[in-house]
């Protein structure tokens, strides 16, 4: 198997440890699958870190988050979520407001123009998701998530 990833980046050497071999493999595989949802999200002139705030608020509505409430939910690290939030409120899809009691701190809500961006793209994301595992069972699946988890936990 390890030749085929090898293959794959035109690699002439062998990878030097299973773990760097795994690393790749996890990179590689990460970002084969996410190209497809980058070209679903663009669509909708959403990247994937915007619709991944939009979930979030969504999830947390109808409270209000702080931005770093928000950067800690995040799947993957964004070093500058003011400028996300940003591009997301010029849009109308978030509102932020000043705290009465603090004015130091910001919260944020999703718009109903947010709520109905994520609408259109429930069932397609959902579709997409299953697609993109279908040839896998339910069992591989599990596992690999149990692998994932077990990887980040350390």
């Amino acid at each position: 198997m390890a030749q085929r990833l090898l293959q794959e980046i035109r690699m002439s050497r062998p990878f030097s440890s299973p773990a760097e071999e795994a690393f790749l493999n996890l990179w590689r595989s990460a970002n084969h699958l996410q190209q497809g949802l980058i070209e679903l999200l663009r669509r909708a002139d959403l990247t994937p870190t915007q619709y991944n705030v939009l979930r979030i608020l969504r999830g947390s509505s109808p409270e209000a988050l702080t931005c770093g409430q928000v950067g800690e939910r995040m799947v993957t690290r964004e070093p500058d979520v003011t400028r996300l939030l940003d591009r997301l409120e010029k849009r109308g899809l978030i509102e932020r407001t000043r705290d009465q009691r603090d004015r130091r701190v910001v919260t944020i809500r999703i718009t109903p123009a947010g709520l109905e961006s994520l609408a259109g793209l429930d069932q397609p994301v959902a579709d997409f998701h299953v697609a993109q595992l279908r040839h896998m069972k339910t069992g591989e699946i599990e596992a690999l998530i149990d692998l994932l988890e077990k990887a980040r936990s350390s």
